[in-house]
């Protein structure tokens, strides 16, 4: 871990670590956010587990530099990234907990080394924004194009826009509020360039090839991510649970995190079935 190559790892990425158990819990943040956004969740595993949080190159405090459009155009090189983390801190059998499009890193770095997973977390996760056929992501091919054109004008004003309709809660403004801030952090051009990666992903493939037993935590009312896609991900994820949360949104961290934290915390005291590799 203190060898100038693992350090240069960890620092790229922002890596933090706290807690005091042996088996390592790894947090990674969603689109426009960092670990941050983490913070009324994963403190309540800090007595369990070693937490690592990080943030995705390109946000919060990583290393903007090291953010190559080239090599980032598909998430394969984030999923590249979380497993030089876990290499570098020497972490196997890590329970990984991914928001949304790092709920799809986390499933293409546990296909490339499942050893070093013991569970995934995938929190309002989607392999598929966009409708196809009998596949409901959500949105139609314009929608997406809509939106992307809309960010591309105007990147602070469509992040005003957009932030409470992620968000939900419009009751609690401040949680928006909050979800903007974030996204005004980002630099504009690596937000464009990583929302494209985003939207017009499609990991649908990739799920029956996941070997590790995985929590999907969906909310009831989601525009991002609705429950259809949650069932979708159930059906084709061979080691799955699905939890509906009772909440809006697409940042139950955020939004409902007791319940998060909840029905995180069952799922990991519950004994997993032992995976076939």
């Amino acid at each position: 871990m203190s060898s100038p190559a693992c350090l240069s790892v960890l620092k790229r990425n922002n890596v933090t670590v706290s807690g005091a158990g042996r088996q390592a819990m790894v947090f990674v943040h969603g689109f426009g956010c960092d670990q941050r956004m983490w913070r009324l969740v994963a403190p309540a595993f800090e007595a369990r587990y070693r937490v690592v949080l990080l943030d995705l190159v390109g946000a919060g405090g990583s290393e903007l530099a090291a953010y190559d459009p080239e090599r980032y155009s598909s998430l394969s090189a984030h999923a590249d990234d979380l497993l030089e983390v876990l290499h570098a801190l020497a972490l196997h059998d890590v329970v990984l907990v991914g928001h949304s499009v790092s709920a799809m890193i986390g499933v293409l770095a546990a296909i490339r080394e499942p050893a070093r997973f013991a569970r995934l977390v995938l929190v309002g996760p989607s392999p598929r924004y966009i409708n196809d056929r009998d596949y409901v992501g959500g949105f139609e091919r314009a929608d997406i194009d809509e939106l992307l054109e809309a960010l591309d004008s105007n990147y602070l004003g469509w992040s005003g826009h957009i932030t409470p309709v992620i968000m939900g809660h419009r009751e609690r403004p401040e949680l928006a509020a909050e979800l903007n801030d974030s996204f005004c952090r980002t630099d504009p051009a690596i937000a464009r360039h990583f929302a494209r990666v985003t939207f017009l992903s499609d990991n649908r493939a990739d799920l029956p090839g996941v070997p590790t037993p995985t929590l999907i935590l969906q909310c009831s009312h989601d525009v991002i991510a609705p429950v259809t896609v949650g069932q979708y991900m159930h059906r084709h994820l061979p080691h799955s649970e699905l939890v509906i949360l009772d909440t809006s949104g697409h940042c139950p961290h955020l939004s409902a995190p007791q319940a998060t934290i909840a029905a995180i915390d069952h799922f990991l005291r519950v004994p997993a079935p032992v995976p076939v590799l």
